[in-house]
């Protein structure tokens, strides 16, 4: 019996943040909730019993049942049959079982058939479900659409959507087309509005759709006629229990084969206006996408986390020249930072994630009642800091997971390439991670202004006056130095006003300050919790010399050098 939450304490370490009970204070309305419900809690301590007993569901149907489906599902995949999607026998074995233990819904309010819960363990189960396999978050995590439907639908639809997610219905994304990837202002499925059955009806093709045959989806659509940008897209809800969308064809995929990656047809399909006309880009996407992107930091994490236990169980086992090759510094060098990249993605993760949900709680209570000023400048202030850490936490996170994989095949040698070893799968899978939601260089568009109005810098320094144990202190000192080398490169970039170089040198600096904050909070973490010393020293060990080396090629470079690169 495997149980991904009780062999990892580091998952507990993570949930028991000292910033969770004001969180879970906020989000239960300070316990009103076990006044008309059962099941909701009375105070904090018995809300964390909730959360840890719902991981323990999650981490042994994870250990049980999705792990040892993985390699099935890998193969199997999904098909489609008569312009549906039918999901491997393993997939439908992996969802009944967490659909039967009411892991559907977990973030959406009681009202709904929701658990309530705080977004902090629901991405915990997301980075377990991905250590498990990777593909099969891609259906199960995105429950997370129901999110958007909660914050800007109409009452009505809240009322008819949001329980049956909760019961198990999935959910997608309709976002891009053939012609409109990134550049989600190109998109033209056309929304068309029906006077006399008072109705929208959606034509047009989707590509590269995320469980595209999903119960219920959200459908980036052109609404407005003559238009050309993201003025002119509006959000929609479609139900398949309506049809007019048939699935052309499923992608092969490199990896996460099983997930369903669909290219839609839509027929005069009805939908659903989600919020306001207009906006549909300009604010829901982006509300949506920044929470998908969080899925995809703990789909990462999760990722890291099998690419090093998959790693150091051969490391152990495998001998050569008389000894195992943990023993040769080659070998434990290389898990070791596979071990320090993990640990400081996800407590950049976690980090990121507390700093969503405590101004996404705020909003929610914002719609209630006034907030009181502390409370809105505490919104605004965790506002900032996660539009900040969100692009920070998927890039780097992914990029991370990518590195983790491709070492965890190194390990393994010959044997990594060939299919008989899981790591062959996790590396596939890995790639997609800096790909899908907005790749790395994007993430970097979205998190280079907080290098240029000093979010990270804030932040950094909020963290270097945080008082710590004695014997951290040498640590700390190191983590100055860098911030230091990191305030005069971004210093040496900014005072051009050239954003031509600003841009170029903008993945360098983002990178600095995402190294100088990931050890940051692994150092944090060791203060709580001895067992992460050794990753803080590994990692600010590594995060020296890329800081360094990021700053050396700023400082010895012109503006007129970008010309050297322009092909």
């Amino acid at each position: 019996m495997a149980n991904f939450y009780t062999d990892n304490s580091d998952l507990k370490h993570h949930l028991n943040h000292p910033l969770m009970e004001r969180l879970v204070a906020l989000k239960e309305r300070n316990y009103q909730d076990a006044e008309k419900y059962d099941y909701a809690p009375f105070n904090f301590s018995d809300a964390m019993d909730s959360y840890e007993k719902v991981l323990e569901i999650a981490g042994e149907i994870c250990g049980d049942i999705v792990a040892p489906n993985a390699e099935s599902v890998d193969h199997e995949g999904p098909q489609v049959v008569n312009g549906r999607v039918k999901y491997a026998a393993g997939t439908e074995q992996n969802l009944d079982a967490l659909v039967k233990a009411g892991l559907m819904g977990i973030s959406i309010p009681r009202r709904y058939n929701g658990l309530n819960f705080s977004l902090v363990p629901y991405i915990m189960a997301a980075d377990m479900v991905s250590r498990a396999d990777a593909g099969f978050v891609n259906i199960w995590g995105l429950q997370d659409c129901a999110e958007t439907i909660y914050e800007f639908a109409n009452e009505d639809q809240k009322q008819r959507f949001l329980p049956r997610v909760c019961a198990g219905e999935t959910m997608a994304m309709d976002l891009t087309e053939p012609d409109a990837g990134s550049d989600l202002q190109a998109v033209m499925l056309k929304a068309t509005y029906c006077e006399k059955d008072n109705c929208w009806y959606l034509n047009g093709v989707k590509r590269f759709i995320t469980n595209g045959d999903g119960h219920i989806a959200l459908v980036l659509a052109r609404s407005e006629e003559g238009t050309k940008d993201g003025r002119g897209l509006s959000m929609f809800i479609y139900d398949k229990n309506d049809g007019g969308v048939t699935v052309r064809r499923i992608e092969n995929k490199m990896g996460i084969k099983g997930s369903p990656t669909c290219e839609l047809v839509f027929k005069n399909a009805k939908a659903e206006l989600c919020g306001d006309r207009k906006l549909g880009l300009i604010k829901y996407v982006m509300a949506l996408m920044n929470g998908a992107r969080l899925g995809i930091a703990a789909q990462s994490v999760g990722i890291s986390e099998a690419a090093y236990r998959e790693a150091l169980s051969y490391a152990k086992d495998r001998c050569q020249f008389g000894k195992a090759i943990i023993e040769f510094p080659a070998v434990y060098e290389m898990i070791s930072i596979i071990k320090a990249k993990l640990d400081a993605s996800r407590s950049l993760l976690y980090e990121t994630t507390r700093f969503v949900d405590m101004y996404k709680t705020y909003e929610d209570i914002a719609k209630e009642r006034k907030l009181e000023k502390e409370e809105r400048d505490e919104m605004k202030k965790y506002q900032r800091l996660a539009d900040a850490f969100t692009p920070m936490a998927k890039g780097m996170g992914s990029e991370f997971a990518n590195q983790n994989a491709y070492d965890c095949i190194q390990v393994h040698g010959g044997s990594g390439f060939m299919k008989d070893y899981a790591c062959e799968r996790i590396y596939r899978d890995a790639r997609i991670t800096s790909i899908y939601e907005g790749t790395t260089q994007l993430q970097v568009v979205a998190a280079i202004r907080h290098v240029t109005t000093g979010t990270y810098l804030n932040q950094i320094r909020a963290y270097q006056a945080e008082e710590l144990k004695p014997e951290l202190a040498a640590l700390r000192e190191r983590l100055i130095a860098m911030t230091d080398k990191y305030e005069a490169a971004v210093k040496s970039v900014t005072e051009t006003k050239n954003n031509e170089l600003i841009d170029f040198q903008a993945r360098r600096m983002v990178e600095m300050a995402g190294h100088i904050i990931m050890g940051y909070l692994l150092l944090l973490d060791t203060n709580r919790n001895e067992n992460f010393r050794h990753s803080a020293e590994i990692y600010i060990r590594f995060g020296e010399a890329e800081v360094e080396k990021n700053a050396a090629f700023i400082n010895n470079f012109n503006a007129s050098d970008i010309n050297t690169y322009k092909q």
